[in-house]
């Protein structure tokens, strides 16, 4: 018998079947997929889950991939997906999506469970640079992405300094200050013996 994938939707099972299951308590839903309940929440699943929303290979990003990548508690409304400058690809009418062409290279993407995702660091990137995205929700995310991961601040910036010509950069830039301040502040403030008991 062919085991089921980790992430299931209505093209594995009827949806009668899946609601039945999550009443039974073998499965949670998680966005608009379905999981066992004892499925360890990896970035793997949180990428298979995303990947739900289109039919096609597609590498996560911004938003989806901060979610991906613990840097959001749940994932965003409107999924959002990339495909490198070049790809032919043809328009997906759904309001839950979002696709745009982007300059990448193979180094800014992994795979994980089969499914592509932005990098942290070039997540990171994206999310520092979206002009739509509010200061301070933009901070709080790429504090979150950094405080797991010592080397990331090096990484951005490093991308930073690759691309010297680019709309918003003092903003982006300032906004991973900050980031990196909140971050610092966070586990600094982790180090500290509790004053209550």
């Amino acid at each position: 018998m062919a085991r089921l994938p980790a992430v299931l939707g209505t093209d594995d099972l009827p949806l009668a079947e899946l609601c039945a299951a999550r009443i039974d308590g073998e499965l949670f839903t998680i966005d608009e997929g379905w999981a066992p309940i004892d499925e360890p929440d990896l970035p793997s699943l949180r990428a298979a889950v995303i990947a739900l929303r289109v039919s096609r290979p597609l590498i996560i990003e911004r938003l989806s991939a901060a979610w991906v990548h613990d840097g959001l508690d749940s994932p965003p409304r409107t999924a959002q997906f990339c495909v490198p400058h070049g790809s032919r690809i043809a328009v997906i009418a759904d309001r839950r999506v979002t696709i745009r062409e982007v300059a990448l290279t193979d180094d800014e993407f992994i795979e994980l469970g089969g499914v592509r995702c932005t990098t942290p660091a070039r997540t990171a990137f994206d999310l520092l640079r979206e002009a739509a995205l509010p200061d301070v929700d933009s901070e709080r995310i790429v504090t979150r992405l950094l405080a797991a991961r010592p080397r990331l601040e090096g990484q951005i910036r490093e991308r930073f300094d690759l691309a010297r010509r680019m709309p918003y950069r003092a903003r982006a830039l300032a906004r991973l200050d900050h980031a990196v301040e909140a971050a610092s502040a966070n586990s600094a403030g982790s180090g500290q013996p509790s004053l209550t008991r």
